[in-house]
């Protein structure tokens, strides 16, 4: 460890231990995409509606103690809550790996969604303070670039481990997270906030919790239960409820989860929304893919791992021409190009797909259309959201534009169970994607619409470091 003694060198050390964990907590999401089939039929779960809590419980909790845990990390040490963090979503993935029922998986699945609010804000915290000022941007950029790479990398690997057992999706967790422990404890330094001394708003956390949760529930179960069942009734009425109480609390809490005041910044507002309505889209599109290949055509865990990477890899390239796109038309147009574009990979594939397998000729046009979507939309709302917002809060905005892109993930994922339902024929099954991916086309069309909005007076600039999230993956 003497090389650490260089002034030039722990930074660099601090970036390889960070990059570790983002690496791990990015492909936890497409590892366990891949592996839903499969932990299915090892529960003998044959519904979708309960299946799905093991991406919606994840979302759910990430979303809302994103920023609650960011704050008290600040408070109290972001070494401290990252090194918390890290060990809660190390520990909870053994114990998914070992669950013996659909609700005790869930259950672990919600305890490692903390840790991963605890280590996301913590980690970008611990880089931005271990470089220069000059050197910030580039290093943020390597840090974004190894979670597109995950994106790239999980489904491959996901397919590989669930071919042996989905057990091992959250069991390869353990060697990873043992040794970025290790060595964050030797080499990343510890900061705290010294300016940060109001505690955040659990409470809200915890209403915005259960506002996402009765929505959810309420759409995967009104197949099964009637839309206009009581029990229906009820789950969208604590929703309502409880974002008009989420929404109370936000404006008379000193520390809230969402701060009003960001609020009335129009282009941070509407790259909110843009985020949410895209990753509506974006996460059923997913799963239907994945669900398409693996219960229509039959094919195996690594087969879909491998049919499913072509879209993620064109993210970073496009990301990159994006870029430059924005700083000569701004990021709204570019935003609204990349929306339309991923609309239309969707409408390919409603247009391509049959019950055979032919997937070079029906899928495989749609994944890279889709991907160049998503490669020019996603890092340039996540990117671009904060122009407008003062330097101090650029940090906050952008947890709030990702914690609204785990809140469409859970809308997107919840719709899709809900138009599925229970298929128990090919055309039924048929029907039910149809249904989905028209309303996945419609999401992303609206969010190209909100996207015009994101566009600042100042797009023209570099965008500010700070301002960049925390996870630019998919």
């Amino acid at each position: 460890m003497e090389s650490l003694s260089h002034p030039q060198d722990r930074p660099r050390a601090v970036l390889i231990v960070l990059c570790a964990a983002a690496f791990m907590a990015s492909l936890d999401l497409f590892i366990v995409n891949v592996a839903f089939t499969s932990i299915g039929h090892d529960f003998h779960q044959h519904t979708y509606a309960n299946l799905s809590w093991i991406l919606n419980g994840y979302a759910i909790i990430y979303a809302a103690l994103l920023i609650p845990l960011g704050r008290l990390a600040d408070r109290y040490g972001l070494k401290a809550g990252f090194l918390l963090g890290l060990g809660v979503f190390t520990a909870a993935s053994v114990g998914c790996a070992l669950s013996g029922s659909l609700w005790i998986l869930v259950g672990f699945r919600v305890l490692q969604a903390t840790g991963a609010a605890a280590l996301t804000p913590t980690s970008l915290g611990l880089l931005l303070n271990a470089y220069p000022a000059e050197k910030r941007s580039g290093a943020v950029r390597i840090w974004s670039a190894v979670s597109a790479m995950a994106a790239a990398i999980g489904p491959v690997m996901g397919g590989v481990l669930v071919q042996h057992s989905w057990r091992w999706v959250f069991l390869v967790n353990l060697p990873l997270g043992i040794v970025a422990l290790i060595a964050a404890i030797i080499v990343v330094p510890d900061h705290k906030n010294t300016t940060e001394s109001l505690l955040p708003d659990l409470v809200g956390a915890v209403v915005l919790a259960v506002a996402i949760g009765a929505l959810a529930l309420g759409l995967v179960k009104a197949p099964a239960w009637g839309w206009t069942s009581q029990h229906t009734i009820v789950s969208f009425a604590v929703s309502f409820g409880g974002i008009i109480v989420f929404a109370l609390q936000s404006r008379r809490h000193p520390a809230p989860v969402i701060d009003p005041v960001l609020l009335k910044v129009r282009t941070f507002s509407w790259a909110n929304a843009t985020s949410l309505m895209f990753a509506v889209a974006f996460a059923s599109n997913l799963l239907i893919a994945i669900l398409w290949m693996q219960n229509i055509w039959h094919f195996s865990p690594v087969r879909t791992g491998l049919s499913v990477a072509p879209g993620p890899l064109m993210v970073p390239g496009f990301a990159i021409l994006g870029g430059h796109f924005v700083r000569r038309y701004g990021p709204g147009l570019v935003t609204t190009a990349g929306c339309v574009c991923f609309a239309c990979g969707v409408g390919l594939s409603q247009l391509l797909l049959g019950s055979s397998p032919q997937y070079f000729s029906e899928m495989f046009p749609a994944q890279i259309i889709t991907g160049i979507g998503v490669g020019l939309a996603l890092p340039t709302i996540l990117s671009s959201a904060t122009a407008d917002l003062p330097l101090a809060r650029s940090a906050t905005g952008s947890a709030i534009v990702n914690m609204s892109r785990q809140i469409g993930s859970v809308i997107g994922v919840s719709v899709l169970i809900a138009l599925l339902g229970t298929p128990t024929t090919y055309a039924a099954a048929a029907r039910g994607f149809q249904h989905a991916r028209l309303a996945c086309i419609i999401a992303a069309l609206v969010a190209a619409l909100t996207a015009v909005g994101m566009t600042s007076k100042t797009w023209s600039r570099i965008p500010r470091t700070e301002s960049m999230v925390a996870e630019v993956s998919l």
